[in-house]
């Protein structure tokens, strides 16, 4: 718990910039956008109904869809950027929608007062219109408020720091405290926005100075020290530090955290971490050049980046077919194969292993019909799946996609009968679990590779030299360890991984 707590200051701050940063943004676009609305009756429709299609899409796929966009025009591709874009996109409808209804909503009678008394239609907006449909438009921002701060908690997978780190990655490894702190932390960061905001709108109402004055007060104080936060690194900021990725599993962290106190040691340069991204976002943020390393599996990469489906069993031609692909389309380096192999698997209870008869996949065939399956995020949607499928001709009665940590406790409850483990998992042992054998090689190999980028290749080959002592030096008996001490005996990622480099040099 203190580890995390340590951790909350960062988090906490970074989760307070994308929200006031996104609302700002929003608000200055949605104001003059519903403004303008009110008077192009053709527009209002038009963009309502933009800004309706926005809340449409699912938050994470809407900040997700931003990375690539944002590389094809040269753009960073994850971090606070896209994270900032979609967020904003986020907040217009409440704003729009209020604007346009507090200004529709005002008393004709005044408007005609208005005109009466010589007023131009600006001052008219000025002093009539946006005064009174001021409580209205607030209470707009108060809404916008609230769901761009929870909204702000799945920017992590695209790369942006935020009280969301704690989510992902106490989810990944089990680590209830760092969900706890995560959750409690943004739902008291929208309680506490929602009531300064409440405040300036009962103020407006009644109209009373006081509590107006107050809350704007400690709004722009909030403001200020969001910008003064986000400009002092890049004021400060010297040689840009090496950034080490991961994806959303426990191996990853560890091993980022290894690769990243690894380069610090070998070479004394800085690093920092990008943790919790999508398989596809780390390696378009890899390309891209946002990050600079991480590791990725050759399977992975042979069916998502080269295209390939079927079956391909030799894993020394599979890896050369990936190195040179990357190599020739990215300009990214494959460093090193860290020397044990993270496959897709199929396992099932043991139990059922045994009453059923099931060594191999094929054992499958004849009770797939009455099992329900169940897989992560990913599983269902990769080449693997089907190969598998056709391979070995499996229909499931039930198929069902969640949490990776989750699917172990549902395949031990019951609740499915066989799940796409990892062959590094330490969970499948200790569950008492059973991998059956790929005995038709459906399932690709997936052997742990660091990838670097081309800037790295570039301008720090020190780094890439570090990085190539590392080659063969982790087994899938020490993988599966590192990551059974962090799954169920509730161990940092980072001490793991220090862990580990010390019994290196050791040797």
């Amino acid at each position: 718990m203190r580890q995390q707590l340590l951790l909350l200051p960062e988090y906490l701050t970074a989760h307070v910039q994308l929200t006031l940063l996104a609302l700002l943004f929003s608000t200055g676009l949605s104001i003059p956008l519903g403004i303008t609305a009110t008077r192009v009756r053709w527009l209002e429709q038009l963009v309502l109904g933009l800004a309706s299609t926005v809340q449409t899409i699912p938050s994470l796929a809407l900040l997700a869809i931003m990375v690539p966009l944002l590389a094809a025009v040269n753009l960073q591709s994850i971090g606070f950027l896209p994270a900032i874009v979609g967020l904003t996109l986020y907040g217009i409808l409440p704003i729009l929608r209020n604007t346009v209804t507090g200004i529709s909503g005002v008393d004709p009678a005044l408007k005609e007062a208005a005109k009466g008394v010589g007023m131009t239609a600006r001052q008219q907006l000025i002093r009539v219109e946006l005064p009174l449909a001021m409580p209205v438009i607030v209470a707009g921002i108060r809404t916008s408020t609230v769901w761009i701060v929870g909204i702000a908690t799945l920017s992590t997978p695209v790369g942006a720091t935020s009280l969301g780190n704690y989510i992902f990655s106490g989810l990944q490894t089990r680590n209830y405290p760092a969900i706890m702190i995560g959750c409690v932390a943004a739902a008291g960061l929208a309680w506490f926005l929602d009531g300064l905001i409440r405040s300036i709108e009962v103020g407006l109402r009644t109209r009373r100075r006081g509590p107006v004055f107050a809350s704007l007060t400690m709004v722009a104080v909030l403001g200020t020290y969001s910008m003064v936060t986000l400009a002092t690194p890049l004021m400060t900021a010297g040689s840009r530090p090496i950034t080490i990725g991961s994806k959303t599993f426990t191996e990853q962290y560890i091993l980022s955290a290894m690769l990243a106190e690894w380069i610090q040691s070998e070479t004394e340069r800085s690093t920092t971490l990008t943790q919790s991204l999508g398989s596809t976002v780390a390696f378009d943020a890899l390309a891209a050049g946002d990050i600079d390393v991480y590791v990725d599996y050759s399977g992975t990469l042979w069916a998502n980046e080269l295209g390939r489906s079927g079956t391909m069993t030799n894993r020394h031609e599979l890896l050369d077919d990936v190195r040179q692909f990357l190599q020739r389309e990215h300009g990214i380096t494959l460093v090193a194969t860290l020397g044990f192999e993270n496959a897709y698997v199929l396992a099932v209870r043991g139990n059922d292993a045994a009453q059923l008869g099931l060594r191999e996949i094929g054992d499958l065939r004849l009770h797939a019909p009455s099992l329900a399956i169940g897989g992560d995020y990913e599983f269902f949607a990769r080449p693997e799946w089907p190969a598998i499928r056709t391979a070995y001709n499996l229909e499931f009665k039930t198929q069902r996609t969640m949490d990776a940590t989750l699917m172990y406790q549902a395949v031990v409850q019951g609740d499915v009968d066989v799940i796409s483990g990892f062959s590094t998992d330490g969970r499948i042992a200790s569950y008492g679990l059973v991998v059956l054998e790929d005995d038709l090689g459906a399932i690709p190999p997936y052997d742990a590779v660091v990838l670097a980028s081309a800037r790295v290749t570039r301008e720090a080959p020190e780094v890439l030299a570090a990085l190539t002592k590392l080659d063969n030096r982790i087994s899938v008996e020490q993988m599966r360890a590192m990551n059974f001490a962090v799954d169920e005996a509730s161990k940092n990622p980072g001490e793991v991984a220090s862990g580990f480099l010390r019994q290196l040099e050791d040797e």
